[in-house]
């Protein structure tokens, strides 16, 4: 037995209710971006300092600090409008500089003002997805000049 065969077209019943076509949220993408390179680099992060670095003089707190600090200076707020590989470089030179400053924080309290700092930068680029705003600019010399005090 066969199965009937379907009309070559319907006629809808009713009105035909117009749907908008899905839009993706600039901030939302961008947040999801910025979660997703901080988990990833939390996790290299985590995975390096538990194994123990690799036994130089500067593979301790100290160490972590300088290269959080090497990472936010090569990182320009004007980048994240960039496309491409510019756009990435900019979110993991500054996710790099976050978990290094975590990392730095967890091995001497010394550092904590500065994983604080970068946490706010962090959280300011999660909630305005760029540093045009006052308060982003704000957090992001703020952690600029812990990094130029250490």
């Amino acid at each position: 037995m066969s199965s009937p065969t379907p009309p070559a077209y319907s006629v809808p019943s009713g009105t035909p209710v117009p749907t908008a076509p899905a839009r993706r949220s600039h901030r939302s993408l961008a947040a999801a971006l910025v979660a997703g390179l901080v988990l990833g680099a939390g996790g290299v992060g985590t995975a390096w300092a538990l194994s123990g670095g690799d036994g130089s003089a500067d593979s301790g707190a100290g160490g972590d600090a300088r290269r959080s600090c090497e990472a936010l200076q090569g990182f320009h707020e004007s980048d994240l409008a960039a496309d491409g590989a510019k756009r990435d470089i900019a979110f993991n030179r500054l996710g790099a500089a976050g978990v290094l400053s975590t990392a730095a924080a967890a091995g001497d309290p010394e550092f904590k003002p500065l994983a604080d700092a970068m946490g706010r930068v962090q959280n300011r680029l999660v909630r305005f997805a760029d540093f045009s705003e006052p308060e982003a600019r704000k957090e992001l010399k703020t952690a600029r000049s812990v990094c130029a005090g250490l």
